[in-house]
């Protein structure tokens, strides 16, 4: 059976030796580990974000593979920091909502990892979830980490509502570096329109079937409706932002 990897997905950016020195600690304690980046863009503290990068990638990467997630505006308050064991995989990170995509699986365990007192209040990331996430890749067991934690907090994606008239009414949950919207409405039939700030996108199957420049929606890799603009950038376009109603009409 192949090494466990550790990924790592933070807000640090690489601007400074943050990401580096969680790095040395996880080379430290588990050398020859591999080590997957897979994002330090996430906004600063911006959760959502982060908790929507990890339910898309988290469960692509093989059993044993340890997420370490460190998106943690609470560091050096009361909040709870937590190792995770979900669907065979390991997560560690803070407890404010960033692991929720693996806390709703039915297997999932949770523990409550001790917080040292030479531990620095502003850098749980090297000092205590690095190091919870080396020992998990060398193979210790989740109970051995920490106490069982039964409250730990879970923040799901909003739903969107249907009208009597079958309209579909969601939100913008996040924009990537594309500039494409992504937002919670989901469907299985590329027909119809969304409705966005004052806005028409129809729905096409794919950007080839856009025109250059044109304002499109269609259903992206991770399921839900994006609006895009073949060759620009929608949400510029737009002057759109995160939460703003969507609504799809005309489906079927």
């Amino acid at each position: 059976m192949p090494a466990p990897a550790i990924t790592l997905l933070t807000d640090f950016g690489t601007a400074d030796g943050y990401v580096a020195e969680m790095k040395g600690v996880l080379c430290t304690l588990a050398p020859g580990v591999s080590l997957i980046d897979v994002t330090h863009d996430i906004a600063p503290q911006d959760i959502t974000a982060a908790r929507l990068v990890l339910a898309r990638c988290w469960r692509r990467f093989p059993v044993g593979t340890v997420h370490l997630v460190v998106v943690d505006p609470g560091v050096g308050t009361q909040r709870a920091a937590i190792a995770v064991e979900s669907e065979g995989r390991f997560l560690v990170g803070p407890d404010n909502g960033v692991l929720s995509p693996a806390l709703f699986a039915l297997d999932a365990r949770v523990v409550q990892l001790p917080v040292p007192s030479a531990a620095a209040a502003t850098f749980h990331g090297r000092d205590v979830f690095a190091p919870a996430a080396a020992a998990l890749a060398e193979g210790a067991a989740l109970a051995d980490l920490g106490e069982p934690f039964f409250t730990p907090v879970r923040l799901r994606t909003p739903q969107p509502r249907r009208e009597a008239d079958g309209s579909l009414h969601g939100e913008v949950l996040t924009i990537d570096r594309f500039g494409n919207v992504i937002t919670n409405l989901m469907t299985r039939e590329p027909s119809g329109a969304v409705h966005v700030a004052g806005r028409v996108a129809r729905l096409v199957r794919t950007y080839g079937d856009a025109a250059p420049g044109e304002l499109v929606a269609l259903v992206g890799s991770s399921g839900f409706v994006e609006i895009a603009v073949r060759e620009g950038n929608a949400a510029g376009a737009l002057g759109i932002a995160r939460r703003e109603g969507v609504v799809l009409r005309g489906v079927g």
